[in-house]
């Protein structure tokens, strides 16, 4: 049986965040599917070590308007996939899952608007597959033989986000580095890339510079077992957090301007802080970044640290 499952968010962390049902689906019948999913959340380097998944299949600009509906309809009706999961509302994809000849189509309802990711994830795949299915991400990767100093305190740094309401100011990760070298022999990953250069020196020339290594010049991929190794993470809402969690590391992630019930709420690995005055409450146009409270961060992490 050849079962395709169709996730077009473009997020890290919306993959990330499927990964439970992708699993559950694959387990279910047996049976390795293919993804079709956009290029930025990359895929082909999380899931590189997969055994649920036999092909990923990219989203690029080709595909899109009218003649990229025919494009994308004659490459999947090539590999003659039998079932498709559909994991959003859209027409499109259902229409390009009949031109492609797939028989069995499951879909989110059509048309719905508005829906909170895990919620919806979890009530469709458990009706398709009449099973329970845990929210918990498990990003699967090699076990890796390495050099880390267990007597030091390896700490991940995502500094960086989507935008710049949802970046916590990098003052406050220099400060909170600084805090915590006081009571711990610490190393800092900084997980950003090379769009995030400024934040990156910032951090390398401050107090704490000198004990940091920086992600700009790695692969998404490279990162992983660095990552998986670290005993905490401290990140801004985005793509490294949900990495971090799903690769069963302890992470605290700092919600500002996105919706902490939807991207918050789906691991115990993900331990959260909200602007002051919100709770639960959290959603795009927030704007909290300079709510959150420092104190209560560094509170949080001494928790997870001890």
């Amino acid at each position: 049986m050849k079962i395709l499952i169709i996730q077009q968010r473009r997020g890290i962390g919306d993959l990330i965040i499927f990964l439970p049902y992708i699993h559950a689906i694959s387990k279910k019948f047996n049976t390795r599917v293919s993804l079709l999913v956009k290029e930025n959340s990359k895929a082909s380097d999380l899931l590189a070590e997969d055994d649920h998944i036999d092909e990923i299949i990219t989203l690029d600009k080709e595909k899109d308007g009218l003649g990229g509906f025919f494009k994308l309809s004659n490459e999947l009706k090539k590999r003659k996939f039998d079932k498709v999961f559909i994991f959003n509302s859209s027409l499109r994809y259902n229409l390009i899952a009949k031109f492609s000849g797939i028989k069995s189509i499951h879909q989110y309802p059509l048309f719905r608007s508005k829906d909170n990711i895990v919620h919806s994830a979890k009530i469709f795949t458990e009706n398709v597959i009449g099973e329970i299915v845990s929210t918990e991400a498990n990003l699967k990767i090699p076990d890796t033989n390495n050099n880390f100093d267990k007597s030091i305190t390896h700490v991940g740094l995502a500094i960086a986000a989507s935008g710049p309401t949802k970046i916590w100011p990098i003052q406050n990760f220099i400060k909170l580095s600084e805090e915590l070298s006081k009571k711990y022999k610490c190393k800092f990953y900084l997980a950003a890339g090379k769009n995030d250069i400024d934040l990156i020196n910032k951090f390398k020339n401050s107090s704490v510079g000198k004990n940091c290594e920086s992600f700009e010049d790695l692969s998404i991929k490279e990162t992983l077992p660095i990552i998986k190794n670290c005993n905490l993470t401290i990140a801004n809402d985005t793509g490294f957090a949900h990495i971090s969690a799903a690769l069963g590391v302890k992470t605290l992630t700092l919600f500002m301007d996105s919706p902490i019930l939807s991207y918050g709420r789906y691991s115990s690995k993900m331990v959260t802080v909200e602007p002051e005055g919100e709770k639960d409450s959290t959603k795009h146009d927030t704007l909290g970044k300079d709510r959150i409270s420092f104190k209560e961060v560094l509170s949080e992490t001494l928790k997870l640290l001890n």
